[in-house]
């Protein structure tokens, strides 16, 4: 079974947070950070500032929507804030 990661970007352009999944966290990020992502590439440059790891897609995936919730958001909002 695969180590899943699940992990949190903050833009340092705008400050928007991004949560996704990944293998490959370094690969992932120099990835976002070079405009390989849609949705990303608005915002470069990213930083990672949070990462879990998970054992199968299915529990990475589980979490990944959690935190994409309100209640994930609320809870992210909490655990990072001495971070941010």
């Amino acid at each position: 079974m695969d180590t899943v990661f699940v992990y949190v970007l903050r833009s340092l352009k705008d400050g928007l947070f991004y949560v996704g999944m990944t293998t490959d966290c370094e690969n992932r990020l120099m990835e976002h950070n070079t405009g390989k992502s849609k949705f990303t590439s608005g915002h470069m440059p990213w930083e990672m500032i949070y990462k879990e790891s998970h054992l199968g897609y299915a529990a990475a995936r589980k979490r990944e929507k959690y935190l994409k919730s309100a209640a994930g958001k609320r809870w992210l909002s909490k655990h990072l804030q001495s971070d941010l």
